[in-house]
């Protein structure tokens, strides 16, 4: 149990959470809450920073299914396509010439979810800012219609290479708009579909019901439309250019202290929430760079947490604590770290820092040597197939210096501090 956003949070897993609240219904005969009641609540007492943070999780969340299958099937397709991987000099392509038709039906599944990114994104923000989750999508969808320039191409068409240049729209010879996607980019559609809500929530209130289904829609999305290709796509992309060559800046001056600040801080930032706001940034280097190095370091945090519940689990003689420390291991080791940190590292405390301090020496490793991955897949033992071949042998390097460390400091500290000579209790 913890308390934060206002509010005092027990975490039970997903199998009994239901049992437990219906018993607690029927106990204390509270009526039941939506969860947008528990979170207005819970809203009503946290800081404008916590909000924002609570936004990036309620628009992110929904669509993590989504990027997690995409970075999956990219993980797959990297694999089949890397050189030298499984062949000598050959990838698995030119060996075998028949995969060709498997590799680009997983190209195409697993780039949907990319490229089409800026719908998925409409529809859970205008769901979040309480606007039409339709409109939401077409508004997404417009962002990356192909009469649009793909924004993979910008940078060629800005610099004029390949005889690119950036098409316009030109309204009435008074001004132009540029003419460019925003495939994979989430701050345009993100601040867009806030517009768009405000705007349609403000018509909605004005509007007479006769005649809301021909004037609000329409209404909405022209405006917003041109809003959004006119002045929040262009402002940004630039903003998220600029933040992308500040993280990339700053791990490349000290990659080391860069790693090392990440891995001792992202589980604590697990605590609060927080850490949602980083998959906005991996999404951003993901488009800009083709590759991000956050994902891969928070892998080192989820295996570290795993490692020290599993450490526990060993040294522990209590059957109970013996039981939730293996059940939570696993689950970290696959992503989920909420039970370990939990039900386990932060109840004993020394497995926390344990975790904290072997998460730290795998993301300065892996910073280090630059370790990158393609997509966003499952962030425990199977992450591997998400990182950028090349990079692979180095990151199961970093995978065993995470989930090591812990292991060996948790047991290590328990012999030392809780009873010496002894296992746990």
């Amino acid at each position: 149990s913890f308390f934060t956003g206002g509010l005092f949070q027990v975490v039970i897993g997903p199998g009994e959470v239901e049992k437990v609240y219906a018993a607690l219904r029927q106990q204390t005969g509270l009526t039941a809450l939506t969860i947008a009641d528990v979170k207005q609540k819970g809203a009503d007492k946290t800081n404008a920073m916590q909000r924002l943070v609570r936004v990036f999780s309620d628009v992110f969340m929904p669509i993590l299914p989504a990027l997690i299958i995409a970075g999956l099937l990219m993980g797959v397709n990297n694999l089949i396509g890397a050189k030298g991987m499984f062949i000598a000099g050959k990838t698995l392509l030119e060996a075998y010439p028949t995969l060709d038709g498997v590799w680009s039906l997983i190209n195409l599944m697993a780039n949907t979810s990319f490229v089409f990114l800026p719908a998925l994104v409409g529809w859970s923000a205008a769901k979040r800012f309480g606007g039409s989750e339709i409109l939401g999508i077409v508004l997404g969808l417009m962002l990356v219609h192909p009469d649009l320039l793909n924004a993979w191409s910008y940078g060629k068409a800005v610099a004029g290479l390949e005889g690119q240049s950036l098409p316009y729209f030109d309204i009435f010879g008074w001004f132009k708009i540029e003419k460019v996607g925003y495939q994979g980019q989430i701050l345009p559609i993100l601040l867009a579909a806030y517009v768009m809500s405000v705007i349609e929530k403000w018509l909605r209130a004005r509007v007479p019901n006769a005649i809301q289904l021909l004037v609000v829609p329409i209404t909405t999305i022209v405006v917003t439309g041109v809003l959004a290709l006119a002045v929040i796509g262009p402002v940004t992309r630039h903003l998220g250019i600029l933040i992308t060559e500040g993280v990339v800046t700053l791990f490349d001056l000290a990659p080391m202290v860069g790693g090392a600040i990440f891995g001792l801080f992202f589980a604590p930032l697990v605590i609060t929430g927080m850490h949602h706001m980083f998959l906005a940034v991996d999404l951003q280097l993901i488009s800009t760079q083709s590759g991000t190095f956050i994902w891969p370091m928070i892998v080192m945090s989820n295996l570290a947490q795993g490692s020290a519940a599993l450490a526990v689990f060993y040294m522990t003689r209590n059957a109970r604590d013996k039981s939730m420390a293996s059940t939570s291991a696993i689950s970290a080791y696959f992503g989920i770290t909420e039970p370990a940190m939990f039900g386990v590292n932060l109840r004993y405390k020394y497995p926390f820092y344990a975790a904290l301090a072997g998460s730290a020496l795998g993301c300065m490793f892996l910073s280090l040597n630059k370790i990158q991955a393609s997509a966003i897949g499952v962030g425990g033992l199977p992450s591997f197939v998400s990182i950028i071949p090349q990079f692979i042998p180095m990151f199961m390097v970093g995978m065993v210096i995470a989930m090591v460390v812990p292991f060996v400091l948790t047991c290590g500290l328990t012999m030392k501090i809780v009873r010496p000579g002894y296992r746990v209790a």
